[in-house]
């Protein structure tokens, strides 16, 4: 038991413990557990948000939307140690867990150098788990369970099989380092970079004095030395410029995601319909791939850190952890593999059970582009051949469907087919599935983050089209990413496109459209702002693609075309559910 021990709130919490690397280096936690001398299961984080950050103070408009629209994330608690995207240790000691917090290397209290995601932060997250596991007042099971950051490194560390390692719940986290995070479609994402100022570089370890201090131990946030800016700046790697120095999946990303056959721990993963972007690709393909064979799939909508707190989801999650860390025979075994809630234009929900995913019974459905810039319902292709042009960096074109005549339910995988040539050696696609309403007004939704999200977003360059065709499959074209195909002016190309995974329910009446870009989605009713993102949220929240050094308009701009019909029949393919309307 640390120095730093003392009872509150009926709980026995324990700061600031140190936990000694494998170099030496000593991270720092925080520990709420039951008061008693027993042995507790363990659920535990390690990540960069700083432990002593409250969520109320780090994430003031996030705390405020969540508490105002969900009164029961903040019943029942005092809510003095709710931190930003992991749970609330009044809501699970009670149950007889003990709550460990790590500050990651460089964050917060823990000191050393900033490397998100690298190995060396998933080999000190294994060394942490290992160390719970040992303590005395741990059973020997440790769970993860945490939000995006605390999701993502869930992936990363389970391919190292630490013995301790229980089970994980890795709530709208991502996998892929290249293809989920930094490179959607092999075009350069610019969120990670600003995300590192706004929301690490704000906490990490050595602002001392010129950071926040704790509401519940008075002590300095961010460490009790208060470093130059320049000593700063040698303990963290130039994080931008190293995402943007790796324009291929190389092994810089590949030893930033997971190796999937090694992941044998039973997980839980919960998706959000939304997560366009970040929260919701490796989410999906995490359950499809990983080798554990106790997984289930959850999928959800609203904002991505709302479900994890709300009651709903805080049942699912110690349904999960009951059954794995404490051992007990409760309803998780009559769980059913792929639980959804089933999305309809009003932006309501119902809760559906499958047994699989993609869904067994789906019905893959072409709908082809047309000379009269339609999506055809006929479902067979054109027999004359069209060809469309857009500004190669421009908002592209829409092909969309008539109204339709019965209700359609598109749940899954979404994936295009198209033949494009460019002016120039590259194009950028962006692909944008959109419903349309009788009065032509556009469907969007409150997503992960955005409050005016598309149905669902795909992302392709040109050059990048080289397929594996070993785990491709027609819903989900898989792109090696490890060479750069140049275009020859003028020549169409085949082109598959991976939409990702999506879920609506289009009420007869509506029209079901496809967009093709140059650019991000701009939805045209305005933007909103959170405090702890760098850019205005116009439909793609903070995850955009324009950074001018990776589409130079030398070779990115000219004039896109695509081709239809004929010998060149342009589709996008959706995932026909048959029964329809979100029934129970």
């Amino acid at each position: 038991m640390s120095d730093n021990s003392e009872i509150r709130d009926g709980m026995r919490v324990e700061w600031d413990v140190p936990i000694r690397m494998d170099d030496g280096t000593e991270l720092r936690a925080d520990i709420f557990r039951p008061p008693d001398d027993g042995a507790h299961p363990v659920i535990l984080t390690y990540g960069p948000y700083a432990k002593g950050l409250s969520f109320q103070e780090g994430y003031p408009d996030q705390w405020a939307i969540m508490v105002r629209e969900h009164p029961d994330v903040s019943a029942g608690s005092s809510n003095k140690y709710q931190n930003w995207e992991v749970v609330d240790p009044e809501k699970w000691v009670p149950d007889g867990y003990a709550c460990v917090r790590v500050d990651s290397r460089g964050a917060g209290r823990s000191p050393g150098y900033i490397d998100p995601f690298s190995p060396r932060e998933t080999r000190d997250f294994y060394l942490c788990i290992e160390w719970a596991g040992n303590q005395a007042w741990s059973n020997g099971k440790v769970g993860l369970n945490g939000i995006s950051y605390y999701g993502i490194n869930q992936w990363h560390v389970a391919t190292l099989n630490p013995p301790h390692l229980a089970a994980m719940c890795i709530w709208e986290g991502a996998a892929d380092w290249y293809r989920d995070m930094t490179h959607h479609g092999g075009i350069l994402c610019t969120f990670w970079d600003n995300w590192f100022d706004k929301q690490v570089l704000t906490v990490q370890h050595g602002l001392g004095s010129r950071g926040p201090r704790d509401p519940n131990t008075g002590e300095l946030v961010c460490g009790p030395e208060t470093l130059s800016d320049v000593d700063l700046e040698h303990n963290r790697v130039a994080f931008g410029d190293e995402i943007l120095s790796h324009p291929l999946d190389d092994e810089y990303h590949q030893v930033r995601s997971p190796t999937w056959e090694r992941i044998t721990v039973p997980f839980l993963s919960a998706s959000n319909w939304g997560g366009q972007g970040l929260h919701a690709r490796g989410n999906f393909e995490g359950y499809v791939r990983a080798d554990s064979d106790q997984k289930w799939l959850e999928v959800h909508g609203l904002e991505h850190w709302t479900h994890f707190y709300t009651d709903y989801g805080l049942a699912l999650q110690k349904r999960f952890f009951a059954h794995f860390l404490k051992g007990e025979q409760n309803d998780w075994t009559k769980q059913p593999p792929v639980q959804l809630q089933v999305r309809h234009v009003d932006g309501s929900f119902k809760d559906r059970a499958e047994n699989e995913w993609p869904i067994a019974r789906c019905q893959w459905t072409r709908l082809y582009l047309n000379a009269a810039e339609r999506l055809s319902l006929d479902r067979t292709p054109p027999e004359v051949e069209s060809e469309f042009e857009f500004e190669a960096l421009g908002d592209g074109l829409t092909f969309s469907t008539p109204p339709i005549e019965e209700e359609v339910e598109i749940t899954g995988p979404i994936a295009a087919k198209l033949f494009v040539s460019s002016s120039t050696v590259d194009c950028d696609l962006f692909l944008v599935v959109r419903v349309f309403d009788q009065d032509d007004r556009e469907v969007v939704f409150q997503g992960a983050l955005d409050p005016n999200t598309p149905v669902a977003q795909g992302w392709l360059r040109a050059s990048h089209r080289k397929l594996d065709p070993t785990i491709s499959e027609e819903w989900r074209p898989y792109h090696t990413h490890d060479e750069v195909q140049p275009l020859q002016p003028g020549v169409p190309y085949e082109l598959d496109i991976e939409i990702w995974p999506t879920c609506i329910v289009v009420p007869a009446g509506y029209r079901i459209s496809l967009t093709v870009r140059g650019k991000d989605y701009e939805h045209s009713g305005g933007g909103a702002r959170l405090s702890s993102f760098a850019n205005e949220m116009t439909g793609c929240g903070p995850f955009l693609h324009d950074d001018p050094r990776d589409r130079p308009p030398d070779i990115f701009g000219g004039t896109t075309t695509i081709c239809a019909g004929g010998d060149r029949a342009s589709y996008v393919l959706l995932p026909i559910i048959p029964d329809g309307g979100g029934k129970d």
